[in-house]
């Protein structure tokens, strides 16, 4: 039987191990507030706290139960677009930047959960970009021109090498060595703890109301408490109420995911030999990832963000969806029934890449929004960039990922 509605990862973690962090209450003052507990906000309050600061995070539900526990759990080297579309939007020195930043991030990340020794299944896996069509080919072909033009690192593969790695009928693929897959729920508890370590606070069930700010301080209030502090990260993935004058930069999408029941061995025979991560040309994207030895994860079907009362059965149709998507890219897979379907929403902006850092109406604020890679790599890139910010150490590179770009 299929679960609608519930991320894997979160669904399977032993309810008796699930940390329980308290309210925020009484008023207070610190150097930092973190709205937002999910990846990017508590790698974020162990980067600010690692480096000395005293922080306070606020999580309106549990930590790690919205988008991040939700995810794919891939850590891709390449952001959420490809790297011809965002030279055509920020020029082509920009897009080398944000391509070298996004993999130096996804290194970064990686060495940093083996670092803390966080259980999270951290695995390395490659990633291959195919294409199977006339179309998809020629547009991957002026891709793969346009990396080659940038010096960046391409890989090329022919259809004999795609037959072989990935059991798939592509005409060209670009192969991109450096990426991983993690649990996604398990990593961020594992941030949060290590957060915790160098001594930030953590509270769950605490919604933030409102921030109000004068020229000198910034004033972060929930229900029924105040904290004063001289700086406020915003990691909730995409801006929320309190934040709407913001929203305008962004397209609000939902993502699906299906998880397969686990698959006879005779089938995954013909899946391909490795355990490459595969993403095609295909719009919406298809991302195909193996979780475990005998289970695929398909993500794609994406669609505008569905209101809240159409959520469960936009699920239940998407999944069905996918299953059949994820036959006609592999027909051995027919027959195969999903064990998991579920969604997570997140913002595009107009360049496909996030937002990240300062905001000329918010003098106090930084912001992480409109991650749409559909990995978890931008949620340590930002954390890097508001540390950066807030100590006054701009790398040239984080320029690409500003408000002002």
């Amino acid at each position: 039987m299929t679960t609608y509605g519930r991320s894997p990862w979160i669904d399977q973690f032993p309810k008796s191990r699930v940390p329980a962090y308290p309210k925020f209450r009484g008023n207070t003052t610190t150097d930092v507030v973190v709205i937002g507990g999910g990846l990017t906000g508590c790698a974020t309050a162990y980067a600010f706290a690692a480096a000395g600061a005293k922080v306070i995070l606020l999580e309106a539900d549990r930590l790690g139960g919205g988008e991040s526990g939700a995810s794919a759990g891939w850590i891709s080297t390449e952001p959420g677009t490809s790297f011809s579309q965002l030279e055509r939007a920020v020029g082509a020195k920009s897009a080398n930047r944000a391509f070298q930043s996004w993999r130096r991030a996804a290194l970064d990340f990686a060495a940093l959960i083996r670092r803390l020794d966080i259980k999270c299944s951290l695995e390395p896996h490659e990633t291959i970009l195919v294409a199977r069509t006339p179309e998809e080919t020629g547009r991957l072909r002026r891709e793969q021109k346009a990396r080659a033009g940038a010096k960046l690192d391409v890989r090329v593969l022919n259809p004999r090498a795609i037959a072989e790695e990935l059991a798939l009928a592509g005409t060209i693929g670009l192969r991109a060595k450096e990426g991983a897959t993690l649990d996604p729920y398990r990593a961020t508890l594992g941030l949060a703890a290590a957060a915790a370590a160098r001594g930030a606070a953590l509270f769950e069930r605490t919604p933030v109301r409102r921030v109000t700010f004068t020229r000198k301080i910034a004033d972060v209030h929930t229900s029924s408490a105040k904290i004063r502090t001289g700086r406020v990260i915003v990691a909730t993935g995409m801006p929320t109420t309190v934040f709407r004058g913001l929203i305008r930069h962004f397209w609000f999408k939902t993502t699906y995911m299906a998880l397969t029941s686990r698959i006879p061995v005779k089938i995954r025979r013909q899946l391909g030999a490795g355990t490459t991560i595969v993403r095609d040309l295909a719009e919406p994207q298809h991302v195909i990832r193996r979780v475990g030895e005998d289970r695929l994860l398909v993500m794609g079907a994406d669609t505008p963000a569905a209101p809240r009362r159409q959520r469960d059965k936009v699920v239940v149709q998407r999944t069905g969806q996918l299953m059949y998507e994820l036959s006609t890219i592999y027909p051995d897979i027919s027959g195969v029934q999903p064990e998991y379907g579920w969604a997570a929403d997140y913002g595009l902006s107009a360049e496909g890449i996030p937002y990240i850092g300062a905001h000329r109406n918010y003098p106090f604020h930084l912001f992480a929004f409109g991650d749409a890679s559909h990995s978890v790599t931008g949620a340590y890139l930002a954390s890097r960039i508001m540390l950066r910010q807030h100590l006054g150490e701009m790398d040239a590179a984080d320029e690409v990922f500003a408000f002002r770009r």
